[in-house]
């Protein structure tokens, strides 16, 4: 019977796809595990099907894009990026078509999409925007991303934190935003000006970015000596979408339960905009009843009234970098993983509660 390129993964005791990839040489893998499995190869006396290798490299000149809504100016920022450099035809090695794909959020879609994209030979996928919290959605999108990596797909997570559980057989590499310590910066901002009874608008539950940036919010509390957990914490926080209507509906409720709020943290530049609509409508002034702060710095956070304190992201700089990584243009960071940090842009939305600390 024929040796097998499984037979010869389970000798050398790493993947099918990591020998795919020392004997394609078509991504960097470690000296140590390189020897393993050509001493595994040797030890077999495995003889690469040549057809098969060539139909297996065939990919096709597409890149696919997922983002969660293309008309949100954080996934369109990013997406606009990726694609100018995927299809630079004056680049080495030409330029590729680049397809976004709107997955609106679904789980369901993120996984059909890629599918769809292995069915099309796809040579690059580029993922955006936080994870879906769950292990049986990661392990399924794992599932899908070993198949792409195997045909020869790169693939890059831009906006994500890596693969959970991580997946260190599949070839990924992702540019991951420091959510989390942009996060606590921002409160720490607020608690310098004196706010103490700061509400925080989140977003969806169970997505990763939501999860990191209230974690920041409520580090900084802790280091302020402040309750960062139990009820009374989890009643100035109202988790919604990542949009303004969302964001007006969590301000009102929030106020509804502390009506001595100084301070309010939204999720992101969007919902901040619906949280200083709602201020507004009860007749509040910003800042000088309640500062508001955003997350993200997208274009119209300078230009709002007043104009928004908020927490950059350099989203076309990122985006450019995963459409570099995609098109083979750049080498992977160091253990696959590049985190971009971020800034304070303290504007004119947030400053000193009446009366001092409040």
């Amino acid at each position: 019977m024929a040796v097998t390129l499984a037979d010869v993964a389970a000798r050398a005791g790493v993947s099918s796809a990591t020998v795919s990839r020392v004997l394609n040489g078509n991504y960097p893998v470690a000296g140590s595990t390189r020897e393993r499995v050509q001493r595994a190869v040797d030890d077999l006396d495995y003889v690469v099907n040549g057809q098969a290798r060539a139909l297996a490299a065939a990919t096709s000149d597409l890149v696919g894009v997922l983002v969660n809504d293309v008309a949100d100016p954080f996934f369109g920022l990013i997406a606009s990026a990726v694609q100018a450099e995927i299809s630079d035809g004056s680049a080495p090695g030409g330029g590729k078509l680049a397809v976004v794909c709107n997955t609106g959020g679904s789980p369901e879609a993120e996984l059909t999409y890629l599918t769809l994209l292995e069915r099309q030979r796809a040579a690059g996928v580029v993922i955006t925007g936080g994870a879906i919290e769950g292990a049986g959605h990661g392990a399924a999108v794992a599932a899908r991303l070993a198949r792409l990596a195997e045909s020869g797909t790169r693939i890059v997570l831009c906006g994500r934190p890596p693969l959970d559980p991580p997946a260190t057989a599949i070839p990924v590499a992702t540019v991951a935003f420091d959510n989390l310590g942009g996060a606590r910066r921002l409160t720490e901002h607020l608690l310098s000006l004196g706010h103490r009874r700061i509400g925080y608008v989140a977003g969806p539950a169970d997505r990763t970015t939501t999860r990191h940036r209230l974690e920041g919010h409520r580090a900084a509390l802790a280091a302020h000596g402040l309750p960062s957990g139990g009820p009374d914490v989890e009643r100035l926080t109202v988790h919604g979408s990542y949009d303004r209507s969302s964001g007006y509906d969590a301000a009102l409720e929030l106020l509804r339960r502390e009506p001595s709020l100084t301070a309010i943290v939204a999720a992101n530049d969007t919902v901040a905009l619906g949280v200083c609509a709602a201020v507004r409508d009860r007749g509040f002034s910003i800042p000088g009843d309640i500062s508001v702060a955003g997350f993200d710095d997208l274009p119209f956070s300078v230009d709002a009234t007043p104009a928004l304190t908020t927490v950059r992201i350099p989203l076309q700089e990122a985006g450019a970098r995963a459409g570099r990584l995609v098109m083979g243009r750049q080498a992977p960071p160091p253990c696959g993983l590049a985190t971009i940090r971020t800034e304070l842009m303290v504007r004119a939305s947030t400053a000193r509660p009446r009366g001092g600390t409040a």
